[in-house]
């Protein structure tokens, strides 16, 4: 095989905000000394997090590895729920990174990519068991991170950098006091 993919996911669970897909694609013979104590997004700090995203760019930049973030929105997440949202983002990611579809995709937990990667492993906790998957893990956190900093900009009163849209008592309290925004998922608030 010619090449081998980690797929995760960030942010399935928040009340506002996108999911977001991330996607890595290394060559078979890809030096996996980089992977080197990398560990699942949530074990790391928004510090290290950031590291191995500019490690990623760097990797990106020399040719040594390539990766793809799909943000869904909340609108298509309310329209056609969560799973089909991921899905989606998976299709998007594999399409931007010109994925064979013979090559060996790994993927977090519940997740799958379309049939016609017919050699594809999804592992429970594979962003803590898969090196490659770990990765993903982390440049779909710090993209979508990133966006909830942004829109934290435009929805002051909601404290997005803070929370990145999860359901926290701060987040919850906001949502009292001022309502919906038009980055909130409807159907994760019934």
């Amino acid at each position: 095989m010619q090449y081998i993919v980690g797929i995760d996911e960030a942010g399935r669970g928040p009340l506002a905000g996108p999911v977001a897909v991330g996607a890595v694609s290394i060559p078979s013979n890809f030096n996996k000394n980089f992977f080197k104590s990398i560990r699942d997004s949530k074990k790391l700090t928004s510090g290290d997090r950031e590291l191995w995203f500019e490690l990623a760019l760097e990797a990106r930049r020399k040719g040594a590895l390539d990766f793809a973030v799909s943000l869904v929105s909340e609108k298509v997440i309310d329209r056609k729920g969560i799973s089909y949202a991921i899905k989606l983002g998976i299709k998007r990611c594999l399409a931007a990174l010109e994925i064979p579809k013979d090559s060996q995709v790994f993927l977090d937990g519940g997740i799958k990519a379309p049939e016609e990667f017919t050699h594809q492993l999804t592992v429970i906790k594979g962003d803590e068991k898969i090196p490659i998957v770990s990765l993903a893990s982390i440049v779909a956190k710090v993209v979508r991170d990133k966006r909830m900093v942004k829109l934290s900009k435009k929805f002051p009163e909601f404290d997005f950098q803070m929370h990145k849209g999860y359901g926290t008592s701060q987040h919850r309290k906001a949502l009292e006091k001022y309502g919906l925004t038009v980055i909130h998922r409807r159907s994760f608030l019934t």
